[in-house]
């Protein structure tokens, strides 16, 4: 075979496989949890909360008694944003502003500095509190680290840092299920010595990695003894223990 043919062919392999890695690329970040219709249900307006849009932002807006403090959501890795409403939509009404940063692909590593143009949108928020479910944790917690000065706090739910916050002045709460088996528990331990000495921790008996959100139950997670509204009631309450009134 002549040394041109020799050449074509590999030109040829190369391209089948290249086209054979973005098929699976893209198959792969298609792939992900949809919202349920409960989630899709608490994107509508009404009397106690205003729901938004703008850009990749879900934004959920008191409509009386909005207090100076709100909360930035990062989703969980591969799960629709929206998913997260039900949850968000209960902090607004408790009167925050809350808010859900979209992700490319639905996955928080595409966007982590997303949390600015929060900032951006609603500069009238005194303070801003982190908040991340799985994967989304990590980013929030990363986005945390990097911004001492702009935030006031940081949730985990489900979720462990990448980096240390040993140092951080801030207020952590980590939040996990009883019956999560998608989070690494190795990891999960060693974050706790990446969080301040005064992180507070909470277990949500009978809750799992998936009911945090709205987007049922996720592949490989243990099976919940508590509805999805029951664990996010225990988590919005837990939050507000630490934040209410801050």
């Amino acid at each position: 075979m002549k040394e041109g043919q020799i050449l074509k062919r590999i030109i040829k392999i190369i391209g089948i496989v290249l086209i054979a890695l973005i098929i699976g690329m893209l198959t792969y970040l298609g792939d992900y949890y949809h919202a349920d219709q409960t989630a899709h249900d608490a994107l509508i307006s009404d009397d106690q909360v205003n729901v938004w849009k703008e850009g990749n932002l879900t934004i959920f807006t008191p409509t009386a008694g909005q207090d100076e403090t709100g909360f930035i959501f990062y989703p969980g890795g591969k799960v629709e944003d929206i998913a997260y409403a039900p949850l968000m939509r209960s902090l607004a009404e408790q009167g925050y502003q809350a808010v859900i940063v979209g992700m490319p692909f639905n996955l928080a590593v595409f966007n982590a500095s997303g949390a600015d143009k929060v900032l951006e949108a609603l500069p009238e928020i005194d303070q801003w509190i982190m908040v991340g479910h799985s994967l989304g944790g990590a980013m929030a917690a990363d986005y945390l680290a990097g911004h001492e000065d702009q935030m006031a706090g940081l949730v985990l739910l489900g979720a462990y840092p990448n980096q240390s916050l040993a140092q951080s002045k801030h207020q952590v709460l980590s939040l996990y299920g009883s019956e999560d088996q998608i989070i690494d528990q190795r990891g999960f331990a060693e974050g706790r010595n990446k969080l301040p000495s005064t992180a507070s921790y909470g277990e949500v008996t009978g809750g799992n990695h998936s009911g945090f959100g709205n987007y049922g139950e996720q592949a490989g997670d243990g099976i919940a003894t508590i509805s999805t509204a029951e664990q996010q009631a225990v988590t919005v309450a837990k939050i507000m223990e630490i934040w209410k009134g801050n």
